[in-house]
């Protein structure tokens, strides 16, 4: 951690200013120079004050990933925005769970969100962080829990001392490696912190093993033995997990899950060894521009027709774009651009995998089509959706849309893609 970050905490870490912050009502920016004056006036410390209106304002911003459980915790910046969302951590938890496991090792626990899950399962926790103060953090947050306990240590030395101790019979292990530094992001895993050969040689023990890694690895460095878990919230890419021997389904290599802001309906798909490959693997990116355009655009079967599908983007990321294209009878088009088509029909479909939209109209595209259609049609607001084209949605929005719209008002959401070397523009709607 870096020493501002340590400096924030270090104030907090005793019963009289730990009382005082939780005594105070939620952060607010516009009182929160008269409690820092009001603060002051009372006697404490100006380390003590700017410490507590830093948490503050830290618990109100960590309310999306904890809900109300943020309001107990003690954070930092750059620990909350690595720490796992609350209901990323309860699954998680669940996994270990289904698998027997009774006791979880949490190397590099960070701040303590997993943990808070492992022990809200019911599960015991052994949760390890290298950095003094941040355990001193995660030791905070997990109070509550008398089967928790926080110890200073890195995952390599613990692991070194304690692993073949028979009370560490029906361990599981969970870690998310420290990937960046104070100034950047690390993206060779074997810089990772435990790396990843460190994880791969634990995981050949045959211990039960999760890890959480950043959801952009490439495919190629993801180790063959376990099953890899592509994770979204609400349209958000947020991790991959790595799941090795008890905790890895039978035949699963690849897997997409979309879960929902709060509670409701979960949607996974997931294929075999088999099965993967295909869009996701790569990476997909816009090509240059393909030349002149046709008069007519292409319509039927091999166009954009029917219902257009954009997947979720842990489904593009998995590289089961292909998988659920075939699931809903559908069409791609092209095995390098994550959309499909498909009729439409009264079947829902797997609407957390895939947003749907109705094709009202297609068009080549040009800006200046565009914005003909968007004059004729009255459109003063638009959405632009792409893939596979090279455009920059908020270019193309200042070129087709009037400056001073009269009249009545209409918003529209437009996608921009090609069919071989075709440009298209679909003017769609939402389903579902």
């Amino acid at each position: 951690m870096s020493e501002p970050a340590a400096n924030s905490l270090k104030p907090l870490l005793n019963r009289e200013a730990w009382e005082l912050l939780n005594s105070l009502p939620s952060y607010d920016q516009e009182t929160s120079d008269a409690m820092n004056v009001t603060l002051r006036k009372q006697g404490w410390d100006p380390q003590t004050v700017a410490a507590v209106l830093t948490q503050l304002r830290l618990r109100r911003d960590a309310r999306t990933k904890f809900g109300t459980f943020a309001d107990k915790l003690l954070l930092t910046q750059h620990g909350l925005e690595q720490a796992t969302r609350l209901q990323v951590a309860a699954r998680h938890a669940r996994r270990f769970r289904k698998a027997g496991i009774t006791h979880v090792a949490d190397m590099g626990c960070g701040l303590g969100a997993d943990s808070l899950a492992f022990a809200s399962a019911g599960l015991r926790v052994t949760a390890l962080e290298a950095d003094e103060t941040t355990a001193a953090a995660a030791l905070m947050n997990l109070r509550p829990f008398p089967e928790a306990q926080v110890v200073h240590t890195t995952a390599e030395k613990w692991v070194e001392q304690h692993l073949n101790e028979d009370e560490f019979r029906g361990l599981g292990v969970w870690m998310d490696p420290a990937r960046r530094t104070d100034h950047s992001r690390i993206w060779d895993p074997e810089e990772f912190s435990p790396p990843l050969s460190f994880v791969t040689k634990l995981a050949a023990t045959g211990l039960p093993l999760g890890v959480k890694l950043g959801p952009g690895i490439p495919h190629d460095l993801i180790p063959p033995e376990c099953e890899a878990e592509w994770v979204s919230v609400e349209g958000e890419l947020v991790e991959v997990t790595l799941w090795f021997n008890a905790l890895a389904r039978p035949g699963v290599r690849r897997a997409a899950t979309v879960l929902p802001s709060s509670s409701g309906e979960i949607a996974s798909m997931s294929a075999s060894p088999g099965e993967t490959g295909g869009i996701g693997a790569a990476e997909l990116s816009s090509p240059e521009d393909f030349g002149q355009e046709p008069a007519i655009s292409p319509t039927g079967p091999a166009g954009l027709y029917g219902v257009l599908w954009e997947p979720d983007p842990s489904v593009i990321r998995s590289g089961l774009v292909a998988q659920l294209c075939e699931q809903v009878q559908g069409r791609l088009l092209d095995e390098r651009i994550a959309y499909f088509c498909s009729n439409e029909d009264e079947r829902a479909g797997p609407l957390l995998l895939a947003r749907r939209f109705r094709i009202l109209e297609v068009m080549p595209f040009s800006a200046k089509r565009i914005k003909r259609w968007c004059a004729a049609h009255h459109v003063t607001s638009i959405d632009i959706k792409k893939r596979g084209v090279d455009v920059v949605p908020e270019q193309l929005r200042q070129q087709v849309l009037p400056r001073k719209p009269h009249g009545s008002h209409r918003h529209v959401t437009i996608v921009i893609t090609r069919l071989g070397n075709t440009r298209l523009a679909a003017v769609v709607e939402p389903l579902g």
